[in-house]
């Protein structure tokens, strides 16, 4: 049985093993908001100044935003705009696998099969959640998370294999992510349509 999240903004995050293992350092004594909002606009800058299409620097980016957003994962999130979180992490996430991949002359169709598994993974994830089927702990590991696709990318460009990275990472998460929410969801319970019987007597009632 896959326990149930202690916060469903938490599980939004998408966090993986290096972020919450910086989380654990924290013990969830920093707020998640303040920082994010930092590493996003660091990255924002970072990659404004052409930094994600240089080789040398291509790591820069997601560790930054990993040392600054990478403590919160363990807050509860139970703040007023802490819901704000999720959010400016895909934006993050997403902002930088384009820069890099244009940056670098990685085709189009890679980037968006990249960007489109992503896309997938996080709206089935926001979906399961409505309908209270939790994804199992080891997805977020297996998945890497929102850090280690970036720093994937990221090692990528230092070696100069940045469009055989984007194939590969593509390929991977959507074999992942696709595998993992067909299984779940063809072995999640279905819900019992209303006897006509009890509908009946409702509506005798009214």
């Amino acid at each position: 049985m896959t326990p149930v999240p202690r916060s469903t903004v938490v599980t939004y995050r998408d966090d993986g093993p290096l972020s919450r293992g910086m989380g654990a350092l924290v013990a969830g004594q920093l707020p998640p908001l303040p920082p994010v909002v930092a590493g996003a606009f660091v990255t924002g800058v970072l990659l404004m100044l052409g930094v994600a299409g240089s080789d040398g620097l291509a790591l820069f980016a997601p560790a930054v935003t990993l040392l600054l957003a990478g403590p919160g994962s363990s807050h509860p999130h139970d703040g007023r705009f802490d819901w704000l979180v999720p959010p400016v992490l895909r934006l993050i996430e997403y902002a930088f696998v384009a820069a890099c991949g244009f940056a670098h002359g990685v085709h189009p169709v890679l980037i968006m099969l990249l960007l489109g598994a992503l896309a997938f993974h996080h709206y089935d994830l926001v979906y399961r959640l409505r309908q209270r089927v939790y994804p199992p702990p080891w997805l977020s590991k297996l998945g890497l998370g929102w850090e280690g696709r970036m720093l994937v990318i990221a090692l990528a460009g230092v070696a100069g294999v940045m469009t055989f990275g984007y194939a590969l990472l593509a390929l991977y998460l959507w074999g992942l992510f696709g595998w993992e929410s067909l299984t779940c969801w063809l072995a999640a319970p279905r819900s019992a349509p209303e006897p006509a019987a009890e509908v009946a007597d409702m509506g005798t009632q009214d």
